[in-house]
């Protein structure tokens, strides 16, 4: 009859630092998901307002430039697109009360291992198949 049409996923990598940002992408372009890279919670806000449904993982820096923060970002992606798979990452802890509010976000302490990403990133494009 043909093929099935599979709508494609994404991966948005929120990530300040050129060189991390570019090794999150080569890493996750060995995934089935296209890679979109946004350097501050801002700018991948404004992607998400016109893309959300295209999206399937998020892995975001703790600490973004501007205003909003990977905790905000987090925030705010778990209240309007539940179905985005988030992932947080810092080189520091993450602190006690955004632990508490931020339950169906996974934190990955930098320096993350690419196998702990690929796992993530995984199990994001099984969710939205299902």
């Amino acid at each position: 009859m043909g093929q099935q049409y599979k709508p494609s996923q994404k991966a948005l990598i929120v990530e300040d630092d050129v060189e991390l940002r570019s090794l999150a992408a080569a890493l996750l372009e060995e995934t089935d998901l296209d890679i979109v890279e946004a350097s501050s919670g801002e700018e991948a806000l404004h992607y998400l307002h016109h893309h959300a449904g295209e999206v399937a993982f998020l892995f975001s820096d703790v600490k973004l430039p501007c205003l909003m923060d990977g905790v905000d970002l987090a925030r705010t992606v778990r209240l309007k697109w539940p179905w985005v798979r988030t992932v947080l990452t810092s080189g520091a802890p993450l602190e006690d009360e955004h632990e508490k509010a931020l339950r169906d976000v996974r934190f990955m302490p930098k320096p993350w291992r690419a196998l702990d990403v690929l796992v993530e990133a995984e199990k994001a494009t099984r969710q939205t198949i299902q």
